[in-house]
């Protein structure tokens, strides 16, 4: 009852203890705060008594809170004094062990037994080959039998050996104390064994700056086990720290961009930072200082010589930072790009998706990382921008359909163009022929006869209509009457058959004397019917070639099988004759000329050339038919611009004849045109 009694009381000394804070740190004046207990009887004031804590706070801090500093629990308080208490107690644990080890392993040599004692012991072959075989395995749990074994055990013939076996094990963290232990035990019995032992960590540790970490989990043991064996005193300073200084070189100088070695230095500034770089946590720096104990500090190295890797080890941190903060805004960016994707598309692409998932767990990977680091070296950790302008959840989010790639921020240099990396491999990555098919099924094609000439008079021509459109303009001023007149006059010249309907009078035999334009005697080349049906058969299943796979296998195909001048020339009229209400194959279509380009460049000449002519065609007739056909022309040419196998000069000399006689069915020729080429455009 005394012991309740006593807590009782000591809870209401601390309640009034609380409440003299809260009436020191409140800024308004005395008469702002409520009325005392004298004004309302000791009836009031035990009423007052039993108010709760938090109802007491807000009362007598109604109007001065925001101004108020935060106040911890008295949990809260007890749990970080008992926390702070346990870790100095740890800290003060190991450095006692670790003095007494050191001083131990210093005068060893005093305490070696004499070459009569090792005659005593058992120098089997058997047996000795059998302790190094379990040193190469040992565990934390072999920690007695292990050191039981050695003690029975003449291992002075075998020093080298267990040296190499103890460097070569493969240890886990909860390994290294019995590791030290058997360390310090054997260098405590033979003197040569310390030498033994540095000459195998000389053999294992990375030397070099561009040594790529071959084992990242063994260097991560391996660095805290060799620090624990210097500090604990087997290796003399001047040996021991050269070599773990150049260790930590190694894995932070040289990786300060991507950080694949953060785990393995955040380990050791974990387990060894107190004694090389008098590392302490700003954890528990914060709570040394707001409960005014002291941490115990290693005397293992003078503050002097723990400045060179406490310094080392901040600047890794700055990287670092950099780093995040690097990877914090291409985050962000390819967030803005998935979700502008998302509002023009309405999905994503697996790939996209499965980048996007990885680049953000790398982040938080990375953050985490940053995080523990910063606290172990007492750091800060720096802000993440964060882009005020990009809200993916607002639902009043707009896109600027004027300029899709506005923000020119969210892009980088490979997707400036392109709105997706599948569309920009669509049109960049094509197959090269030449590298898997003999030059030979191509060596026909590459002396073709070149259609300079005919595309130089199709130029021309188109030329000659900007001519004539200007003095229509001219025209048109003098009155209407004349405009007329010129109209009828310009209509008279039209005395050309439109060229669509002309191949196809011509593969269907209706209209033997009509020969395109680009036709060559070559054609009337008999074919043999074998040849002429499997040709048949190929150009029949370009219809159905609505994929990339398809149409870059069709494309080797007719290289390997097909490649002959008439038959390039029968291929350029199938494609140009594709069906008016298919223009889900032009991009396909397309493609497959690109492929065949660097070998067969006259069958891209031949289709760009009777494209310009079909242009021509509906620019000169200017009728209000065959609305599809003008769509198809104009799509294909955008296509063919993406593919860079239509010059694009040439396509907005096309799009500015449209807009010169911006009427009828030439306004939606040109929105198509537009349409298609927005991408090749932007440049």
């Amino acid at each position: 009852m005394s012991e309740r009694r006593g807590g009782g009381k000591s809870w209401k000394r601390e309640r009034e203890g609380r409440r003299q804070i809260l009436q020191e740190v409140t800024t308004e004046p005395k008469e702002n705060v409520p009325a005392s207990d004298e004004n309302h009887g000791p009836t009031m004031a035990a009423e007052q008594t039993d108010i709760k804590e938090t109802s007491l706070l807000e009362a007598e801090n109604n109007t001065s809170i925001e101004r108020l500093p935060e106040v911890d629990s008295i949990d809260d308080i007890e749990e970080q004094k008992n926390e702070l208490m346990q870790y100095i107690t740890e800290v003060s644990e190991k450095f006692k062990i670790k003095d007494e080890l050191r001083a131990m392993n210093a005068n060893a040599e005093a305490y070696r037994p004499e070459e009569s004692f090792f005659s005593k012991l058992d120098s089997s072959l058997k047996k000795n080959t059998a302790f190094i075989k379990r040193l190469r395995n040992m565990t934390d749990a072999q920690k007695d039998s292990l050191m039981k074994d050695m003690e029975s055990l003449n291992l002075t013939k075998y020093i080298s050996e267990a040296a190499a076996a103890i460097v070569d094990a493969k240890l886990k963290m909860s390994d290294v104390h019995t590791a030290v232990q058997i360390c310090s035990s054997l260098h405590q019995r033979y003197a040569e064994f310390s030498t033994q032992l540095l000459e195998h960590w000389h053999k294992v540790l990375p030397a070099k700056k561009d040594e790529k970490i071959s084992n990242p989990s063994k260097i991560r043991v391996d660095l805290r086990f060799f620090a624990e064996l210097v500090s604990c005193g087997i290796f003399f300073l001047k040996e021991g720290l050269p070599l773990l200084g150049n260790l930590l070189t190694v894995l932070t100088v040289g990786d300060r961009e991507d950080h694949g070695n953060v785990s393995i230095v955040l380990s050791f500034c974990r387990h060894c930072g107190e004694d090389y770089a008098g590392l302490v946590p700003k954890k528990f720096r914060l709570l040394s200082e707001k409960f005014n104990m002291e941490i115990p500090k290693s005397n293992f190295l003078m503050a002097d010589r723990q400045k060179g890797p406490r310094n080392l080890l901040k600047e890794y941190y700055k990287s670092l930072c950099k780093h995040l903060v690097k990877d914090y805004k291409a985050l962000q960016n390819m967030e803005k790009q998935n979700h502008r994707i998302l509002q023009t598309k309405g999905e994503l692409s697996s790939d996209r998706r499965d980048k996007f998932e990885v680049a953000q767990s790398a982040f938080q990977k990375l953050l985490s990382n940053t995080e523990q680091f910063a606290d172990i070296v007492d750091e800060d950790v720096p802000p993440l921008p964060k882009d005020e302008s990009f809200q993916p959840d607002n639902e009043t989010t707009t896109l600027d359909v004027h300029n899709r790639f506005k923000d020119k921020e969210m892009v980088d240099s490979s997707l400036s163009v392109w709105e997706d990396d599948d569309t920009r491999s669509f049109y960049e990555t094509l197959p090269d022929l030449k590298a898997f098919i003999p030059g030979i099924l191509f060596k026909d094609s590459s002396q073709a006869p070149s259609q300079s000439e005919a595309i130089e008079k199709l130029e021309e021509d188109l030329s000659q209509l900007e001519i004539e459109d200007v003095e229509l303009n001219e025209v048109m001023k003098e009155g209407e009457e004349l405009k007329e007149s010129e109209d009828a006059k310009e209509e008279s010249k039209v005395d050309e058959k439109d060229l669509t309907e002309t191949l196809m009078q011509d593969l269907e035999g209706t209209d033997p004397d009509c020969v395109p334009a680009i036709d060559t005697e070559e054609d009337s080349t008999s074919i043999s019917s074998a040849n002429k049906v499997l040709l048949e058969s190929f150009l029949t299943s370009l219809l159905h070639c609505v994929n990339r796979e398809i149409i870059d296998q069709a494309a080797i195909d007719f290289c390997m099988n097909l490649n002959t001048r008439p038959n390039r020339k029968k291929l350029v009229r199938s494609l140009f004759l594709v069906p008016r209400t298919r223009l889900d194959l032009l991009p396909f279509y397309s493609r497959f000329v690109a492929i065949l380009n660097p070998c067969m460049q006259d069958v891209a000449t031949d289709l760009v050339s009777m494209l310009k002519q079909d242009f021509k065609f509906h620019i000169k007739k200017k009728d209000q038919i065959n609305i599809e056909s003008k769509v198809k022309t104009v799509r294909f040419i955008g296509e063919l611009v993406k593919f860079k196998v239509f010059p694009k000069s040439e396509a907005l000399f096309c799009l500015k004849l449209l807009l010169s006689d911006f009427i009828h069915h030439h306004v939606e020729m040109a929105c198509n045109l537009l349409e298609t080429l927005t991408v090749p455009f932007k440049h």
